[in-house]
């Protein structure tokens, strides 16, 4: 068995890139080894550093046998040039042709030899073509070579069991040689393994795996903050990007200003950890505190890059603390007036006009949560207001979070500050959500608005693409009702929003709006359904009992049965369901017999008829007495209960009598069954457990 290793060495690759380049390459190595057929066990890695690709297999066959095989060529009576294409495509002499009768016809045939193939041939023939296959998200061209990479490609080093895979790729050759340092390019070095090139670095301090680069930096982040009391939040994407940012990680414990800790602690971590890539840092009592951890590519000896990196972070506090003092004094009231300077979207109006639908929406939905019509108003007015200012301009990722501080700052009841802060939740699908009413109310028509707006103006997303992340806002409605158990009525509201845009001078088909957006609706509570592992089956069975004003009883009665579903209350119930409802389809696919709404107790010819005549009785009752607060855990014990009547039924009663009337009568009597079981949700598309 034979070691593969390859290493491609670049400028700087950005982490997004990094790790898709390796990932794709891995994995096209991999399928270009099934398809060839060459067996490979042990390892098998990709890794990454900001400047090298590498790939490594540590156990692949050194030959491959290609197995003799018939290949089909054209018909006996195509003509003469299919032949000749034939014998051309397959490099072969045409006396080596024979005819072969087949199902199809008589055909022409060729049999290749079995032989043996050097592996490493077959990767000098195809790691060009391979490399070609990375998947780019972004790309770009340098001098006048003809190569899109991720960043300029300096070298490729690509050794077979100690071999050197002989290969082209556009303007560069393979070799047995690397680059030692980004910065110095006449310093290389020849590797003929992966073992005495990964020796070398790490003995440079360089961590080529980067899942160990990952574990080294958490371990010294836990280390430092541990002995200085601090805690460190976790945070999965910033441990990934600074992870694929450096090679030989180092962290360095720093230090800003005390008198910053008076702006507010989202500006300080803001520009942390998402300008900066720092790790903030909290006290025991979970306070932000004033010292951060900065990731560094080498250990800093002198104290410069600790000093550096200090310098650039008081920089950019002394902006934001200049822009919080200017900005909270300023009267958000004073300035909605200049939302109508700043476009909302093409179409859709201004931010001004988007206050005013906003304002009447949640208007409109204040009478349902039961909250002041007054002060949802308000909030809805002030809410786009902290776009003005320059905090937001510099830090975008706050908006709405600053919009919060300066309505606190100028005095507005707690409820408003809260629902201007939160009016953009949640943010995905694992994002909090807000859970009070005035904030609820203000997301949602904030939301509801957007989709309207969107889809009156036919900027729908398409399968690949949703530029305007409507299908995440879509979702966060979803989120909202579902989440904070609450339900609106989506249609009405939907073709409010489509008058209020009227009445601005947009003219929307308010039809076509509300039909596409109840699709899109349903889809999305479809998505939020099967991340919870709830079963197909349950999911359509539910949305094909009710419309999207039902959301969150779409949701609750699919959740229980989910739930329920191995039990025994459920196997009862569609046990009942199931041998009534068959029956009915034999009999009634034909069409020859008209059933009523429901059976006549007259014609009943036996004591099973009225039993389950009465318990279906009893079912109706319950369910027309059932109100808002409905446990649908108690709904399917009720229907369940439903097993001995109904087994007992088939058990002594022919349905399929010789008296019509009779016949007709006991089918209907199965029908209201059915019918009753519905009140709960379309049981016929639930299949056997």
């Amino acid at each position: 068995m034979s070691e593969l290793f390859l290493e491609l060495f670049t400028e700087e690759i950005p982490t997004n890139l990094q790790v898709n380049a390796r990932e794709n390459l891995i994995l096209n190595i991999k399928k270009f080894l099934d398809k060839e057929n060459i067996s490979y066990k042990g390892e098998s890695e990709s890794y990454s550093t900001p400047n090298r690709l590498v790939i490594y297999f540590k156990n692949i066959e050194p030959n491959v046998v290609k197995e003799s095989k018939e290949i089909r060529g054209p018909n006996i009576n195509a003509p003469k040039e299919a032949l000749d294409g034939f014998v051309k495509s397959n490099e072969i002499n045409q006396k080596n042709i024979y005819k072969k009768e087949t199902e199809k016809g008589t055909f022409y045939f060729f049999k290749t030899f079995s032989n043996k193939i050097k592996t490493i041939d077959l990767f000098q023939e195809n790691l060009a073509s391979i490399l070609e296959k990375i998947s780019w998200k972004k790309s770009m061209k340098w001098g006048e070579n003809e190569l899109y990479w991720g960043r300029p490609l300096k070298s490729i080093l690509a050794v077979f069991g100690g071999s050197l895979i002989k290969f082209k790729f556009h303007h560069l050759e393979s070799s047995y040689f690397t680059y030692l340092d980004k910065e110095f390019e006449d310093k290389t070095k020849k590797f003929t393994n992966f073992k005495e090139y990964n020796a070398y670095f790490k003995k440079t301090g360089v961590i080529l795996n980067h899942n160990l680069r990952k574990k080294s930096i958490e371990n010294q982040l836990n280390k430092i903050s541990k002995k200085k009391g601090l805690t460190i939040e976790t945070d999965e994407k910033l441990l990934n990007e600074v992870t694929n940012l450096v090679e030989s990680p180092n962290i360095i414990l720093c230090q800003f200003n005390t008198t910053f800790l008076s702006i507010p602690n989202e500006i300080l971590i803001t520009t942390m950890k998402h300008h900066q890539k720092y790790f903030p840092t909290f006290d025991n009592k979970n306070n932000l505190t004033n010292n951060f951890l900065v990731v560094a590519n080498i250990k800093d000896i002198k104290g410069l890059i600790k000093n550096g990196n200090q310098r650039v972070v008081e920089a950019r506090l002394n902006d934001a603390q200049f822009f919080w003092e200017k900005n909270k004094s300023q009267s958000l009231v004073k300035q909605v007036s200049k939302l109508n300077n700043v476009n909302f979207f093409k179409g859709l109006g201004t931010y001004l006009d988007k206050v005013h639908r906003i304002r009447k929406l949640s208007g409109l939905i204040s009478d349902e949560l039961l909250i002041s019509k007054e002060k949802i108003e308000i909030a809805s007015s002030i809410c786009k207001v902290d776009l003005l200012s320059d905090l937001v301009a510099e830090f975008p990722e706050l908006q709405g979070i600053m919009g919060g501080y300066f309505a606190e700052q100028q005095g507005f009841e707690k409820d408003v500050c809260l629902a201007v802060r939160e009016h953009y939740l949640p943010l995905g699908p694992e994002s909090k959500i807000p859970k009070k009413s005035y904030s609820l109310a203000l997301s949602f028509s904030d939301k509801l608005d957007t989709l309207v707006g969107f889809f009156g103006i036919g900027l729908k997303p398409t399968s690949s693409r949703d530029p305007y992340a409507l299908r995440r806002s879509a979702l966060g409605l979803m989120r909202l009702i579902i989440e904070n158990n609450k339900n609106f009525n989506l249609k009405e509201l939907i073709n409010y929003s489509c008058t209020l845009y009227d009445q601005q001078g947009m003219k929307f088909n308010s039809k076509e709006v509300n039909k596409e957006l109840s699709i899109f609706f349903v889809d999305r509570v479809k998505n939020y359904m099967k991340e919870k592992n709830i079963r197909s089956d349950i999911i359509e069975s539910a949305i094909s009992s009710y419309g999207i004003d039902n959301i969150l009883k779409i949701y609750k009665k699919s959740n229980i049965l989910n739930k329920l579903i191995s039990k025994n209350v459920v196997d009862d119930l569609l046990f009942s369901y199931k041998r009534a409802s068959n029956i009915l389809n034999d009999e009634l696919k034909d069409k020859k017999i008209e059933l009523s709404s429901s059976p006549d107790p007259v014609l009943f010819k036996t004591d099973y008829e009225n039993y389950l005549y009465q318990k279906i009785q009893n079912l109706r009752k319950y369910f027309s007495n059932i109100d808002k607060e409905e446990s649908y855990e108690k709904t399917l014990n009720n229907l369940a209960s439903s097993k001995k009547e109904v087994s007992d039924f088939f058990d002594n009663v022919i349905v399929n009598d010789k008296d019509v009337s009779i016949k007709k009568n006991r089918l209907e009597l199965l029908q209201m069954l059915c019918k009753t079981f519905d009140n709960y949700l379309n049981f016929s598309k639930i299949e056997s457990i």
